[in-house]
């Protein structure tokens, strides 16, 4: 079982897949050992193999995935309530999925009079916007909360903080709001928030 979750490890990390070679010299194992492990974690979805013969992630990740969704919404609640509360803004979780980044928790302030509707599922490029930036700087280990004015929806103000710490998962945890946030204050409360759902989540 080791064997084959680091192999699932290390195609993951290998945006254009592995060879049999490749992976089998990195597990330091035999090529048929690769096999055995390959042909057990394609019978499950998990794996498969491209026109080329490289191993790339199975579709059967992605519907595990799916399933963990609910469990990360759900650790991640009671920060995104605290930072809308404090921030006075729709704070969010959003995480990686099929290389954009998709709202998955989304929490509105209790006691303003406007706010921005932000649904759950919302996709975007990870270029654009707050959440996806902070996304990025995250892959390079920055934790500095990323500010944005209108790159998703004319006249929003987004802040939002990497999640990191947390193995196998790529998030930020952000708010917006309809007028200007101070980066400083609610900077450091979207990079708290970050911080303890990553406790939460770890």
């Amino acid at each position: 079982m080791d064997r084959g979750l680091r192999l699932l490890h290390l195609v993951a990390d290998a945006p254009a897949g592995l060879t049999v070679t490749e992976a089998a010299n990195r597990l330091g194992i035999g090529r048929a050992a690769v096999y055995r492990l390959v042909g057990a974690l394609t019978g499950h979805g998990m794996l498969r193999r491209d026109g080329d013969g490289r191993l790339r992630l199975g579709a059967g990740v992605l519907h595990l995935a799916r399933r963990a969704q609910p469990l990360l919404a759900e650790g991640a609640l009671p920060a995104l309530r605290r930072l809308a509360e404090q921030a006075g803004a729709t704070a969010h979780l959003t995480v990686v999925e099929g290389g954009e980044g998709v709202a998955l928790a989304v929490v509105e302030p209790s006691w303003t009079s406007f706010h921005v509707a932000y649904r759950t599922g919302a996709r975007h490029p990870l270029e654009r916007g707050a959440a996806g930036l902070a996304i990025l700087a995250g892959r390079s280990g920055v934790a500095d909360p990323v500010s944005t004015v209108g790159e998703l929806q004319p006249g929003a103000y987004g802040v939002a903080a990497p999640v990191l710490g947390v193995p196998g998962l790529e998030a930020s945890v952000g708010v917006v709001a309809l007028a200007p946030l101070d980066p400083d204050t609610v900077g450091a409360q979207v990079l708290a928030a970050a911080q303890s759902i990553a406790a939460a989540l770890s």
